[in-house]
């Protein structure tokens, strides 16, 4: 009897998971009654290490990591005592850490770790990137936020924050209690953030009405995109409220080599340019598709390889789909992160954009030696397959290829294991092949 009922409770323990237990506590309960005390713990535990630092605190849908990067080259290019947080690293003193496995927002006890050790170091500057997540869970508590910036806001985090009110009132956090508030004039959601806002007010973008632009602000950059402009004068605006000399500013921008896994060319001195991008959300594809769309010369094409992420927001699959069937000219479905969903399940979610598009599939053969000179899209559920192929049996002359969705991540997420991986090392190996 005792066997019968043991036997039981495995098969209702294998059905009641974590995630499905917290699909019946509101997010709001767990922020408040766990994540909050745990940030409260951390703060007291490091002897509230923010104090006496000036963190400028930077969030947004697309942009942030390469924006908070530009503010700390700018500060270093300035002489100031200056460390970073971000999603790709944090750079604490002479110290350099990689947060390159789906870090989003480090947990609180790792960030005031983090913040104690750019204290300790001498640091006078922090810059710290935020995500919604980690303001909504109170992981940025005690971190002394003195400016506020936002770089923009678009579709994203939806599985989470369920509306698109809810996710953009989670990134207006940054702004509470802020000395400077910092805003993209241009962003469809300028008004409704400009009721959040604290302290003082600036504005960026390329209308002629934001505080910062091309006109009153011109700079030289090796950015490339629409979207990189934005990100420099959001960082220009947060250099000139620091007091810092334009002179400074315009070396750093002009210097500013990029950052890892963002729009990052791999492979040079080939027939077609190679590059590597974390677009893994509906803008950023298609920002970094339409900059991508003006390195073409000649008879080249525009080519991607993208997925989605599994267990994450799966209603900009499509989106996504749709905007690379409308963009680009050849399309690679393949996967990103799958964990615990099903693969192919996510591949036809995005195929479905695709198919809205007109495109039409171009099915594999065991004869095809080349891939048609055509509009289609292919799947290739294999990562380092779909790479390969990519490589050796599509590329030509003048083609700009996009390999999108991971960028500087160093781990690739099946099941509930993470995988190494790096997306910069799987294409030169291709390459040698």
């Amino acid at each position: 009897m005792a066997s019968y009922l043991q036997k039981i409770w495995l098969k209702i323990k294998k059905k009641i998971t974590k995630e499905k237990i917290r699909q019946f506590i509101p997010n709001e309960i767990v922020n408040d009654f766990f994540h909050l005390p745990k940030s409260i713990m951390a703060v007291l535990w490091y002897l509230y290490p923010a104090k006496n630092l000036y963190v400028i605190g930077i969030t947004g849908t697309d942009g942030k990591t390469t924006t908070a990067n530009i503010v700390y080259h700018i500060l270093k290019t300035a002489n100031c005592k200056v460390s970073l947080i971000s999603t790709v690293k944090a750079v604490i003193g002479d110290k350099e850490y990689n947060t390159g496995f789906h870090v989003t927002n480090p947990d609180s006890f790792a960030l005031q770790r983090l913040i104690y050790e750019a204290k300790e170091s001498g640091s006078k500057y922090l810059v710290l990137e935020a995500t919604s997540h980690g303001l909504v869970q109170h992981r940025n508590f005690g971190t002394n936020i003195a400016i506020g910036v936002i770089t923009n806001i678009s579709h994203e985090h939806l599985d989470y924050h369920k509306t698109m009110k809810n996710y953009v009132l989670a990134k207006a956090k940054i702004l509470n209690g802020v000395k400077y508030s910092i805003l993209n004039r241009d962003d469809k959601y300028f008004r409704l953030l400009k009721n959040k806002y604290s302290g003082r007010l600036f504005t960026f973008g390329l209308d002629h009405k934001a505080d910062f632009t091309l006109k009153t602000f011109p700079f030289k950059t090796k950015l490339y995109g629409r979207y990189n402009r934005y990100n420099c004068l959001a960082s220009i605006a947060v250099a000139k409220t620091l007091g810092i000399s334009d002179e400074i500013i315009r070396d750093a921008i002009q210097s500013f080599k990029g950052v890892q896994g963002r729009m990052e060319e791999v492979g040079r001195g080939r027939k077609f340019r190679l590059f590597i991008d974390f677009a893994h959300k509906p803008n950023a594809l298609k920002n970094v598709l339409k900059a991508s769309r003006k390195l073409i010369r000649g008879n080249g094409r525009l080519i991607v390889m993208f997925g989605a992420a599994g267990l994450r927001d799966s209603t900009k699959r499509p989106l996504m789909g749709e905007i690379a069937g409308t963009l680009a000219d050849v399309s690679i479905i393949t996967s990103e992160d799958p964990r615990t969903e099903n693969v192919n399940k996510i591949i036809k979610q995005i195929e479905k954009g695709m198919i809205k598009t007109g495109v039409s599939e171009q099915k594999i053969t065991n004869t095809q030696k080349k891939a048609h000179n055509k509009h289609f899209y292919r799947i290739i559920v294999d990562r380092r397959k779909a790479i390969n192929w990519i490589i050796k049996k599509l590329a030509k002359k003048n083609d700009i290829i996009l390999f999108c969705g991971k960028g500087h991540e160093q781990s690739f997420c099946i099941g509930k294991t993470e995988y190494p991986w790096d997306e910069k090392n799987e294409i030169l190996n291709a390459l040698k092949k």
